[in-house]
């Protein structure tokens, strides 16, 4: 029982950790340019990945919806300035893409 607190707080410092696919992802974003116009919790030229997240929360179909706007751009989802496709990111990219922007937390 003694042990129990270390314990603890050994899981609770394992639990704020990124996952291998978090960081692989993250990675990915910085390749692609995506932390040029976002930032996980701040708006940007864009808005912040944790707001993409919250607005998108609970639709089933979000991450096919983000990879096509990943892949196609959009204009007016989030105010006047367009967001610019990525037309050369293939399809696996694209999935570890949006799926990883659903699980930001600001």
């Amino acid at each position: 029982m003694r042990y129990l607190p270390i314990l603890s707080a050994v899981l609770a410092a394992l639990a704020q950790h990124a996952t291998a696919a978090d960081v692989a992802a993250v990675e990915l974003a910085k390749a692609s340019g995506c932390y040029s116009c976002h930032a996980n919790a701040d708006k940007v030229v864009g808005p912040a990945f944790s707001a993409i997240a919250e607005k998108y929360a609970g639709d089933k179909d979000a991450a096919a919806a983000l990879a096509q706007s990943i892949q196609n751009g959009s204009k007016g989802k989030w105010g006047r300035i367009p967001m610019p496709g990525h037309p050369s990111l293939n399809a696996g990219d694209l999935k570890i893409l949006s799926t990883w922007v659903l699980t930001v937390k600001p």
